[in-house]
């Protein structure tokens, strides 16, 4: 149902059970997938897709151009998976020329109320933003992040995936995945494995991430040694493990401790 107070811009494509709410404005460049909602009073512009069965909830500014002084205006996007749900007050902007033109939000994501996500920013899937969460530009979020109310992540920053930010935190270097970092400034504070579990990982894979965590970062030597003895050692050979070490050493900002 497209309520006839809304406002939907020639050249705008919506597929099929598509809802736009009263006052809701869809921009000229803005294609939205089967099923999804607008509500009342959202803004969903620039050259932003949406994918099938998403949710865009009250007041929710969708495809705006970033904060960022260097933006001259020039064609970039905004792509969002199939059923994301966008809160209340949420920003989210397409990217810049520079960061690579694209902000990406995954499919089966949660950003809540008064979150926000800066340019060229990457999400993957099941991402949780909580409540004001805020990343700056050209973050990463891996599939199953979570980022806890009120905290920041800091622009360029890596937060792994099936890790955890808790609220009110600080991130200002990458976060390795399957890990609970909190904090301003963020620290670890071990696996996370009420997630892990809850997504049923295994008892064997639970080890061997534990055995690899202190190894790297509760180990003797520099950084680069604990991560060649994480290599050697018989965990390595879990697919978890393997990305777990691959992420800290491909870090350039440096890896939250």
């Amino acid at each position: 149902m497209i309520d006839p107070r809304a406002v939907i811009h020639d050249g705008a494509r919506l597929d099929a059970d598509v809802s736009v709410g009263p006052f809701a404005i869809v921009g000229p460049n803005v294609r939205l997938g089967a099923g999804t909602t607008v509500g009342a009073h959202a803004v969903v512009e620039g050259r932003t897709t949406v994918g099938q069965g998403c949710r865009i909830f009250p007041f929710a500014a969708v495809g705006s151009i970033p904060q960022d002084l260097k933006y001259g205006g020039e064609d970039t996007r905004l792509e969002i998976g199939d059923r994301t749900t966008i809160r209340e007050y949420v920003t989210v902007n397409i990217g810049t020329e520079g960061g690579g033109g694209v902000t990406r939000v995954g499919s089966d994501c949660l950003l809540m109320a008064y979150a926000h996500v800066a340019h060229d920013c990457l999400l993957g899937d099941r991402v949780i933003l909580a409540n004001a969460a805020t990343l700056g530009g050209h973050v990463v979020l891996g599939d199953w992040a979570i980022i806890g109310g009120l905290s920041a992540v800091h622009q360029f920053v890596r937060v792994g995936e099936h890790a955890i930010v808790g609220g009110c935190s600080a991130v200002v270097k990458d976060v390795p995945p399957f890990v609970s970092a909190s904090g301003n400034r963020a620290k670890l504070f071990g696996l996370n494995l009420t997630g892990l579990k809850r997504r049923q990982f295994d008892d064997g894979a639970l080890k061997a991430l534990r055995r690899a965590y202190r190894t790297v970062f509760q180990g003797k030597g520099t950084l680069a040694e604990c991560l060649d003895v994480a290599r050697a050692a018989p965990e390595h050979q879990y697919p978890e493990v393997q990305r777990f070490v691959a992420f800290i050493a491909e870090s350039e900002r440096g890896v939250t401790r």
